[in-house]
């Protein structure tokens, strides 16, 4: 297991590498090139220049997240070959450049759904939260409207205001994609960069819908154990596997957590590890503190089942809480997050310990 932060880069995020490398729990470093677009190639040099950064500051670059795929390789458009072709080359420079692991979503218009950015609770903390019934009365070409405010200066991913302004546009682009030919893209894509990932050891962990439902009426096709199931038979090479995201596969909780990580054992390449408070079953949730007794799950229990099934990636802390008087992004500011690394360790050191005592 690789300890991990997500960093945007030192031109978007508000927290810096030497203060990560400072939480000493945190090895690994998983960043991306955030000015680059979808169908875009991500030249070697500025993936070198990325990596350099990560180094000089006494870490190390674990892997990227995201490369993002275009709207029209998701559709199946006029421009999803030409997009697939840009995507292989920026595979093939991160493989020169000695990066093995591509988080990256399938997901229809919004890349996650909030309808909160800023929820109080009574500890005076903030986090992000859902509300499914603002959701079901809101016009989602006002949805970006409703939380641009509360993004703390700062662009958040998949909400990036250039993409957001065209949102009807989109729709209009997705209203005759039903899961079935999503499933379909997805086959198609994954197919055709498998090659290149063969050739240089790339692990593609695709990150679960989140919510995992369809939300304004848009597909969803990463969203239980039957379509992970599906996901993992239709290409059937190591190199496509899962983002094992507990906080987005958690939202429902119908989905169980431990049986999940068990069916993919060998093809989790990355994992998010967050817990969940639910106020009105799956209708009104809260992201809370990654200890367990904070929210839902039981943290112990999916850090177990990733050590048992063999998991040896990397893993990051996911969303936390705003605590301390910290201003930054949403969901990644560096208090909250540094004390789920120092909680998610402290798990896995004791699950190692214990595992190896029973094998004496």
């Amino acid at each position: 297991m690789e300890m991990t932060m997500r960093w945007y880069g030192k031109e978007y995020d508000t927290v810096t590498l030497q203060q990560i490398r400072q939480s000493c729990y945190v090895k690994g470093i998983i960043s991306t090139l955030y000015n680059k677009m979808p169908g875009e190639v991500w030249e070697l040099d500025e993936i070198l220049a990325l990596k350099k950064d990560v180094e000089d500051a006494g870490l190390f670059l674990a892997g990227i997240e995201s490369v993002n795929v275009s709207d029209a390789i998701k559709t199946g458009g006029p421009d999803r070959d030409k997009d697939i072709e840009a995507y292989i080359k920026t595979l093939e420079n991160l493989g020169k450049a000695d990066i093995h692991m591509v988080c990256y979503n399938f997901m229809p218009v919004f890349d996650w759904t909030r309808t909160e950015l800023d929820r109080m609770r009574e500890d005076g903390t903030t986090v992000l939260a859902y509300n499914q019934d603002v959701i079901d009365s809101m016009d989602p070409e006002k949805m970006f409207d409703a939380i641009k405010n509360n993004m703390n200066g700062t662009v958040m991913p998949g909400w990036e205001p250039e993409r957001m302004e065209k949102v009807k546009e989109l729709f209009e682009l997705y209203k005759d994609i039903d899961e079935e030919k999503l499933f379909e893209n997805l086959k198609y894509f994954l197919e055709a960069i498998m090659p290149v990932c063969d050739k240089y050891d790339i692990n593609m962990a695709i990150h679960p819908d989140d919510p995992s439902w369809s939300v304004f009426g848009l597909p969803r096709i990463i969203s239980s154990q039957a379509k992970l199931k599906r996901l993992i038979e239709m290409v059937p090479n190591k190199h496509n596997g899962v983002t094992f995201c507990m906080g987005s596969y958690g939202t429902n909780l119908n989905n169980d957590l431990v049986a999940t990580v068990k069916m993919l054992k060998g093809r989790i390449h990355f994992a998010h590890i967050r817990n969940l408070r639910f106020n009105d079953g799956m209708r009104d949730f809260e992201e809370s503190a990654h200890l367990s007794s904070d929210g839902t799950f039981d943290m112990h229990a999916v850090m177990k089942a990733l050590y048992e099934t063999g998991f040896e990636g990397p893993i990051r802390p996911d969303h936390g809480r705003m605590i301390w008087g910290e201003k930054a992004m949403p969901g990644y500011g560096l208090y909250d997050r540094a004390l789920g690394a120092a909680y998610l360790c402290g798990l896995w050191e004791a699950i190692e310990k214990e595992a190896k005592s029973e094998n004496k």
